[in-house]
């Protein structure tokens, strides 16, 4: 290691010679290879021994268990679509081309991501002479995760910058962002192309070059399928809903993620190993979760005590297991900088976020996910619940002080 730092250290731009407005590069690579040798020798105070660096790289090891399900899954349901294996039971048939197809599909979009998002911040940190941010170190994995694995690269980068550049840079770089940025990346590419990111033939790769699916396959995702009803005369029709839901996926099916769905989304098994690291470094907030998790649990609740729609019959544990909730709960919504920072406001924030997720699944037939839209309107709110506690706070301690 002695002899790549010193190479390291031979190729540094001066900060006064021919290149020096490349040194915030430099400087971004080596700091992930070795500890800064400055330090602060006045008003600094002591409050942790990792520092941003590490605990970005923490959150994208994390999100491994959730990289490498997909690629299988990407592999299984693509299999599935051209009608080579069965739907279920043949898990472990064809693992190894799974694997492969799943990598060919996946990893250019990884790629793509990293390579234009950390594109644009060298741009931006060259331009403005600061030093590297390592907040798309997350980004540049989470929006591989969350997007289909047929989605067009180009798309991918499209998208990608327009999430750092609007969603970041303007607002002043890493830790300024009032929204998730990959959320941002994932509804630029919903709203700016719908048709690559929503309906029954873009949840398994490779289904747009199969003229005919497999009996009792749709291609939808499982929350398609239990969105899917009509209303002739004020009585449902289950053409899908909950009926076809029921006869296709089990809950078991849902919490290991054998469901079609986005890369990285559909295994809550590999959610909850990203969670216990997440939690057991202190780097994720515990209240955030299991307040995302109550909120969407009450209301999966109240939705089956008064259910207008056959979709809100749906099991509310089955609302956790399916769509982009577990990943919302566990990568999303625990986002330290567009979460809100008073713990009093971080029950009240997971829990609405979890609450308004649900909501708009079962009132919208159109779009049965609603998790990515309930997180960025609570990004958003976060401020203001934040502004509102910490105001009760003030009244009750004035309060207490003229008592006193």
């Amino acid at each position: 290691m002695k002899g790549i730092e010193k190479l390291m250290r031979k190729f540094e731009p001066s900060h006064d010679g021919k290149w020096h407005k490349l040194h915030p590069v430099w400087d971004g690579f080596y700091t992930i290879l070795f500890t800064p040798g400055e330090t602060t020798k006045k008003g600094s105070h002591i409050r942790d021994a990792i520092d941003l660096k590490r605990t970005m790289a923490l959150v994208v090891i994390a999100l491994v268990p959730c990289l490498l399900f997909g690629i299988y899954n990407t592999g299984h349901w693509h299999y599935v679509a051209t009608g080579e294996i069965a739907p279920k039971g043949e898990y472990l048939e064809m693992f190894g081309d799974k694997v492969i197809y799943g990598l060919i599909q996946v990893l250019p979009i990884v790629v793509v991501s990293y390579a234009v998002g950390l594109a644009v911040e060298f741009a931006f940190c060259v331009k403005n002479q600061h030093a590297i941010q390592e907040g798309y170190l997350v980004s540049g994995m989470l929006i591989p995760l969350i997007v289909p694995a047929d989605t067009p690269l180009w798309m991918i980068a499209v998208a990608v910058i327009f999430a750092v550049v609007l969603g970041k840079e303007v607002f002043g770089g890493t830790g300024m962002n009032i929204v998730n940025i990959a959320l941002t990346a994932r509804a630029f590419l919903f709203f700016g192309y719908p048709t690559m990111m929503s309906g029954d033939k873009v949840w398994m790769s490779g289904i747009s070059g199969v003229e005919t699916l497999p009996e009792g396959v749709t291609g939808a995702t499982a929350l398609g399928e239990a969105a899917s009803f009509t209303f002739p005369k004020s009585e449902w029709v289950y053409e899908g809903g909950v009926k076809a839901f029921e006869a296709n996926w089990t809950l078991w099916d849902s919490f290991i993620g054998m469901i079609p769905g986005s890369v990285g989304e559909t295994s809550v098994i590999a959610c909850l190993i990203g969670a216990a690291l997440l939690l057991f470094t202190g780097i994720a907030s515990w209240r955030i979760m299991i307040s995302f998790v109550i909120g969407g649990l009450f209301v999966g609740w109240l939705s089956n005590l008064g259910a207008v729609n056959p979709y809100m019959e749906l099991d509310p544990l089955l609302h956790l297991c399916l769509g982009g909730f577990a990943f919302g709960a566990v990568f999303m919504i625990t986002d330290p900088v567009t979460a809100s920072q008073t713990n009093t406001g971080k029950y009240i924030y997971g829990f609405l976020a979890g609450g308004l997720g649900i909501t708009i699944r079962v009132f919208n037939g159109a779009y049965p996910e609603g998790i990515m839209m309930a997180i960025l309107f609570m990004n958003i709110m976060a401020p203001t619940i934040d502004h509102y506690v910490v105001n009760a706070n003030i009244k009750r301690r004035m309060k207490r002080l003229k008592t006193a």
